[in-house]
């Protein structure tokens, strides 16, 4: 059984363990998930779900709970929203305090689609075919590198990316696929 952690510090820790639940019903991946809030509970996991929020607050809470260097070092992580800016190895409009992880070859800007009354849903085009994205306050992926390659498009932007390096497994979403979809948590989970 895969024991898969959601940073639990801020945003939509529920969202994402009920869509872990349901992909590992419908994937046959067995799943047993730990809300993560300090370093104790990082020992053992298979992987990491970094869910939307406010991407300074989660920097900040983090490495106030001494888990940054802990969710660095995780073998899979999975970021939505704020979680994908937290993966960016370039984020555009960072405040100089904001610490990153820094692990995918992609660049994001925050909040480049507006404000919270700006938040969307839209159809995306992905690899396992159509969706519906919810966009709240979202970020833009404005450079995909070449160690990344593209999972799903709205319009012809980048919305989600997964990038593998030995055995590191990275999957950025600039929206919330809890909120409408599992196939991005099934992905993550047969990984």
């Amino acid at each position: 059984m895969k024991r898969i952690g959601v940073l639990a510090l801020q945003g939509g820790v529920e969202e994402h363990i009920s869509a872990l639940l349901s992909a590992s019903e419908k994937c046959g991946e067995p799943v047993s998930v730990v809300e993560v809030r300090a370093p104790e509970d990082c020992e053992g996991l298979d992987g990491i779900i970094l869910p939307g929020g406010e991407s300074t607050a989660i920097s900040r809470l983090m490495t106030r709970a001494g888990i940054f260097e802990k969710v660095y070092n995780m073998r899979k992580i999975m970021g939505t929203c704020a979680g994908a800016i937290m993966l960016a190895k370039k984020v555009d409009g960072a405040t100089p305090e904001q610490k990153f992880l820094s692990l995918m070859d992609v660049s994001i800007s925050r909040n480049a689609y507006g404000s919270q009354l700006s938040s969307f849903e839209a159809e995306l085009d992905t690899v396992f075919g159509k969706v519906k994205g919810v966009f709240i306050r979202a970020p833009k992926m404005t450079i995909v590198g070449k160690e990344a390659r593209p999972m799903a498009f709205h319009g012809d932007d980048v919305v989600a990316a997964y990038q593998s390096k030995g055995d590191k497994h990275y999957l950025a979403l600039t929206f919330h696929p809890e909120l409408t979809t599992t196939r991005f948590h099934e992905f993550f989970l047969k990984l």
